[in-house]
């Protein structure tokens, strides 16, 4: 059996340990670091907050994780009758998650988003819609693009049962139609607690459009988006 060095091996858990929690969907691990405030003894609470101007009572909410948030949430807000889109963790056990934990998947956490829309403006249906064929790739198991790890997994949460059909529906009928050539693997769960992301990661693409991670896959699956729902896009939202 091949004998590895012990200074081999604890060299490699040193790279664990301090490069993985900024993998992901992060381009810039200084920043971030900096940015959340959080180390592993004392995880950071998020103090962002939703626009308080809004009439939530008019509102319906939608969560989905399909890979890095920092995509996922700028899509939705370009959808007609979504009012705000909050970024955080939801599907895992752990309370109080950070991004350095879930990005190096220390946690059961997905990276997710909270979608506040308009019911009389946009269904569920079509933010279901928008979510399986312009918001990621839900064939990818654990994965999209170059983001790997369970915390990248495709989940549409559901708060009732009417949700839950919609989605199951969804599935079978593009599963029939052969849209995608693989099989689609996101799974569908009932919504827990969602946690709200450290404030830096909320409106990213926007407040960070140099970011290299930005520029090379959030932009293009942006733009794909894009094309495919004309119909649907906000004419004043930021390009």
């Amino acid at each position: 059996m091949k004998q590895i060095h012990p200074s081999y091996s604890v060299f490699t858990l040193f790279l664990l340990f301090t490069l993985l929690p900024f993998y992901g969907c992060s381009a810039d691990s200084t920043t971030n670091k900096e940015a959340s405030g959080s180390t592993d003894s004392q995880p950071v609470e998020a103090t962002y907050k939703a626009p308080q101007d809004l009439n939530y009572e008019a509102l319906d909410t939608a969560t989905f994780a399909g890979g890095c948030f920092w995509c996922t949430e700028t899509v939705f807000e370009r959808v007609q009758g979504v009012k705000e889109v909050v970024s955080g963790y939801a599907g895992g056990s752990e309370a109080n998650p950070t991004y350095k934990q879930v990005s190096a998947g220390m946690t059961s956490h997905a990276e997710a988003v909270q979608v506040y829309y308009d019911p009389e403006v946009v269904s569920f249906n079509t933010l279901a819609e928008v979510f399986f064929k312009g918001a990621h790739d839900p064939t990818q198991l654990n994965r999209q693009g170059p983001d790997v790890g369970e915390q990248y997994r495709s989940v549409a949460f559901y708060s009732t049962p009417q949700e839950k059909q919609i989605i199951e529906e969804m599935i079978a009928k593009l599963e029939k139609e052969g849209y995608y050539d693989a099989r689609i693997v996101t799974q569908v769960e009932p919504l827990g607690r969602f946690w709200i992301a450290e404030d830096y990661h909320q409106d990213y693409y926007v407040n960070n459009p140099d970011n290299s991670y930005i520029q090379s896959v959030s932009r293009p699956k942006v733009e794909k988006f894009k094309e495919k729902f004309k119909d649907i896009l906000k004419e004043d939202y930021p390009q």
